[in-house]
């Protein structure tokens, strides 16, 4: 076990002062793989359940259409739809195509209620 330390710490060591290109890309390019595999599994973050805006709509949806509630579902199946949905219609001014506008905004209204959330 110390011929490993000491291996692994000499090679810190050469690498530090001799540093050589394509192992100083690889070396990042793996550390930035093992931050994000660590990120995703060990985020402890509370995090916005999806279908928790669809169940909040789900009184309202009477004012909707097959293809609105259709889309709705699409949207909240997961967080990151929902997060396109809200920064790429809610938060500018171009409109969805497929609600009508108080739909729309009852839609962008939910999810702005769980912005912190996201």
């Amino acid at each position: 076990m110390k011929h490993l330390l000491f291996l692994i710490v000499v090679a810190s060591v050469y690498l530090h002062f001799y540093p050589n290109e394509e192992v100083t890309k690889f070396y990042n390019e793996q550390k930035v793989a093992l931050q994000s595999m660590f990120s995703d599994f060990g985020d402890t973050k509370v995090r916005l359940k999806a279908d928790k805006i669809y169940t909040d709509l789900e009184s309202k949806l009477g004012k909707f259409s097959d293809k609105e509630i259709q889309h709705l579902k699409e949207i909240t199946s997961s967080r990151d739809n929902v997060k396109n949905f809200y920064f790429s219609i809610c938060k500018t001014e171009k409109r969805d195509i497929v609600f009508h506008i108080n739909n729309e905004r009852m839609v962008c209204a939910a999810i702005s209620k769980y912005t912190n959330l996201l």
